[in-house]
């Protein structure tokens, strides 16, 4: 897949699909799915950097799916190109008629569009579906809402809340797929090794949204496991958070490398015990838990 920042180096003509696509979820895999496959068009996602309301807030938002992780699962959807539009004070002000045609019109020569039902543009907000149709008439999508199994509206922030919750199931769910966290592999103080259970500690990119502290049961390329998030205070960890995953049968070397995973359930919360031996005992409960099946 083709990642563009500069409008000069688009491939066109285009489909395209605009949204911020923080998660890519279901509801934004309804709006991604037209784009694809169209004869003569470059299937495009058209989303901004950074987030509009980082800008507008001066803060940076923690994402589901940091830039990276993004590319990759727009990528296995079968999306030919991501155009990354800077979301600076000229972006800001650029009326929605502006944005048509300047962007849309010249620069992506986008002939098919796809937006999500609440999806906004242009100068305080002011473009909108019914303005995109006016241009585009039948050549425009627009994915109304979905909603999931009590009625709650399929979100990036319902997913956050979900997760906050220890609610994975209900996550994955709404995303249509595991809820996932990549990493690099670096060393630790080896401390798991040392009560026998040895654990790779994953760096990742600090823009990602984790889920709450405690255990998890989680698969590693298919292999089960058990993952920590929190500030171990057993061992007196401080106050940073650390991300340690257990491997169940595990023998290898993960140093250095890039490792996926994927969340499958919440098993109890981070805390602290009297001594090693308690933290050991507990530790072996959670790994009967999940060899006893996910």
């Amino acid at each position: 897949m083709i990642v563009v920042a500069d409008l000069d180096l688009v491939h066109h003509p285009t489909a395209v699909a605009l949204g911020n696509f923080d998660g890519i979820h279901l509801g934004h895999r309804r709006v991604i799915e037209p784009i694809l496959h169209r004869s003569g068009l470059v299937g495009t996602v058209v989303s901004f950097n950074p987030h509009p309301r980082d800008f507008f807030s001066g803060t940076r938002s923690l994402l589901l799916t940091p830039l990276g992780e993004k590319v990759s699962l727009l990528e296995r959807l079968g999306v030919e190109q991501l155009v990354l539009l800077t979301f600076d004070e000229g972006l800001a002000k650029l009326r929605a008629e502006m944005f048509m045609a300047r962007i849309l019109q010249d620069a992506l020569q986008a002939k098919f569009i796809s937006v999500g039902f609440n999806f906004r543009f242009g100068f305080q907000r002011q473009g909108d579906g019914e303005l995109l149709r006016s241009v585009w008439g039948d050549q425009l999508v627009i994915r109304e809402e979905q909603r999931f199994r009590d009625g709650g509206r399929i979100s990036s922030s319902a997913i956050r809340m979900a997760l906050a919750m220890g609610d994975v199931p209900l996550a994955n769910e709404l995303l249509g797929r595991r809820y996932s966290i990549s990493g690099n592999v670096v060393a630790g103080e080896q401390l798991g090794r040392k009560i026998g259970f040895p654990t790779a500690n994953l760096q990742v990119d600090q823009q990602k949204y984790l889920p709450k502290d405690g255990v998890y049961g989680v698969l590693v390329g298919g292999n089960p496991g058990v993952m920590n998030i929190g500030v171990r205070p057993t061992v007196g960890g401080g106050t940073k958070r650390t991300i340690e995953v257990h491997l169940l049968n595990w023998r290898g070397n993960l140093y250095d490398q890039e490792i996926m995973v994927e969340l499958v359930r919440y098993i109890r919360g981070e805390r602290k015990f009297n001594s090693f031996e308690e933290l050991k005992a507990q530790i072996q409960r959670d790994c009967d838990l999940v060899a006893g099946g996910l």
